[in-house]
C-alpha cells in the first residue's frame, strides 16, 4: 500500500495577474488620477455603492481603501479592503482585508487562522465581485 503525500499548493501566477488586471480596469472606470491623498468619494451603482478613500498617491501607484456599507448589524462586518493600484503594470492588488493585515501568496493548510491555501487569490476575486455590483460608474464626491 502506497501513502499519498500532500503536494504543496502552487499558485497559478498567470491567473492571479489576469485577475489583478481585470480589477485594475474596473477601478480605472471611476478612479481619478489628479486627486490628493485623503480624498474620499462614493461610487454608486444599481444595487448599492462603494465608499472610496485615497490613502496614498504617487507617480506610479495609488493606495485606496474600498468599503461596501451594509445595514448596521452586529453579525455582519462591513467589507473593507486596502488596494494598491499599480499604474505602470496596470494591476490592482488587495494588500489587506478585514482582519487580515498582510496577505501571503500561499498559506500552509491547515493553519490556526483557518485561511485557505489560496486566500490571497480568493480575496482579490472578492474585490472583483465587489466591483461588479451594479457596474459602479457614477462618482459622487
Amino acid at each position: 500500500m502506497s501513502v499519498k503525500k500532500n503536494k504543496r499548493y502552487q499558485p497559478n501566477v498567470s491567473e492571479f495577474l489576469a485577475l489583478c488586471g481585470r480589477n485594475y480596469h474596473k477601478i480605472q472606470l471611476w478612479l481619478p488620477q489628479d486627486v490628493l491623498a485623503g480624498s474620499q468619494w462614493q461610487v454608486t451603482g444599481q444595487v448599492g455603492h462603494l465608499d472610496i478613500s485615497l490613502i496614498e498617491n504617487t507617480q506610479y501607484t495609488q493606495l485606496i481603501e474600498i468599503r461596501r456599507p451594509v445595514l448596521s448589524d452586529d453579525f455582519i462586518n462591513q467589507p473593507k479592503m486596502l488596494v494598491r493600484v499599480y499604474h505602470d503594470a496596470q494591476l490592482a492588488e488587495v494588500l489587506s482585508s478585514q482582519q487580515i493585515y498582510q496577505l501571503y501568496p500561499v498559506y500552509d493548510y491547515p493553519n490556526p487562522q483557518m485561511y485557505q491555501r489560496n486566500e490571497k487569490y480568493q480575496i482579490n476575486a472578492f474585490l472583483e465581485e465587489l466591483l461588479k455590483i451594479g457596474n459602479h460608474d457614477k462618482v459622487i464626491v
